[in-house]
């Protein structure tokens, strides 16, 4: 029996969404001793949207924002959604998963679905996860989105952490095609759980559940040793995108972007020289949202593609780094017009 695909996983839609309040980088002046100039030029963040408070919504509210912008641009019905899947580390709780609650926002009676928690590289993950759905040959259409409330998990009394992070949700919606030169060619995907020290939220699991303790000892919220995480995180997204690039015979001239994680400008610098391409060929929208977490990714695929700057037949190089640690690199050739 032969293992070949007989449909290739393609992106047929696109959708994202970003709350309405900014924080710029003056704002983080008044309440950190930081400036304006030194987030910039450590991380290429500008400003960053969120999600002001609970009243406004949750992750299943950014989520489903971002599958709406999906189904009505593509013209899709909610009960055509076979499944659902959203990569997040901001579940609005524990259970049910976010996807429960999305699947429900916007009707797709259908459709199952499933949350997934692999941080930064959450998107990543579930892409793969989601075209292996449809390469199986059972599933026609499956929405995977990227969305985090990461202001929910942020000590805005840490310096170093508070600047980064903002909300925002993305996704794609994935359906097969018989022309395998078109969608995912390739992923390369890994973990290694040594890396939890630096990078966690030790509150509110099994391990820690909430107590008056882990709340007075701040639990609930990112820790992360940032020099540590920076040195394997620039190493580790270089290259896995270098790796992957080899992995396919492609050169610099054969890849249209680069559509990295976006954390840290260093580091996407760091990738794109690995694989020896220019600036204007690497995807970037940092200095507009930060980090956004498992909504990076997608949310550069739509802003470039809405903006003409992605055609059908670009090889494009996804990348991420994360917490677990989590990270790893996807060869996809862009499907639509």
């Amino acid at each position: 029996m032969s293992n070949k695909k007989v449909f290739n996983a393609v992106v047929t839609g696109v959708g994202m969404y970003v709350p309405d309040t900014i924080l710029d980088n003056a704002y983080f002046e008044k309440i950190v001793d930081t400036s304006d100039e030194w987030i910039r030029t450590r991380t290429g963040i500008r400003e960053r949207r969120i999600l002001k408070d609970v009243k406004e919504g949750a992750t299943s509210f950014l989520a489903t924002k971002a599958a709406e912008d999906i189904l009505k641009t593509t013209n899709t019905s909610p009960e055509e959604i076979d499944a659902i899947i959203v990569a997040t580390v901001t579940p609005d709780m524990f259970f049910p998963a976010t996807a429960c609650l999305v699947q429900d926002n916007i009707g797709a009676k259908n459709a199952w679905g499933f949350d997934l928690s692999a941080a930064c590289s959450g998107f990543l993950f579930a892409f793969q996860t989601g075209c292996s759905l449809i390469e199986s040959g059972r599933y026609k259409k499956v929405m995977v989105i990227g969305a985090d409330k990461m202001s929910s998990i942020v000590d805005y009394k840490d310096r170093n952490n508070c600047i980064l992070f903002g909300d925002a949700a993305a996704g794609v919606l994935l359906e097969p095609s018989e022309d395998s030169s078109i969608g995912l060619q390739d992923s390369i995907l890994r973990v290694d759980g040594s890396g939890r020290e630096v990078l966690n939220m030790k509150g509110g699991g099994s391990l820690n559940p909430p107590t008056h303790e882990t709340v007075d000892k701040n639990m609930h919220v990112i820790y992360q040793d940032g020099k540590a995480v920076y040195k394997v995180a620039v190493k580790g997204m270089a290259d896995v995108s270098y790796e992957i690039m080899q992995k396919n015979n492609l050169t610099s001239d054969d890849v249209a972007y680069l559509v990295p994680h976006q954390a840290n400008l260093r580091i996407i610098d760091a990738t794109a020289e690995r694989m020896g391409i220019d600036r204007n060929k690497v995807m970037i929208n940092i200095d507009k949202f930060g980090n956004t977490t498992a909504a990076t990714i997608p949310l550069c695929l739509v802003e470039y593609y809405r903006d003409g700057k992605i055609k059908k037949g670009d090889k494009l190089i996804l990348a991420a780094f994360g917490a677990g640690f989590t990270w790893g690199s996807i060869y996809l050739v862009w499907s639509m017009d």
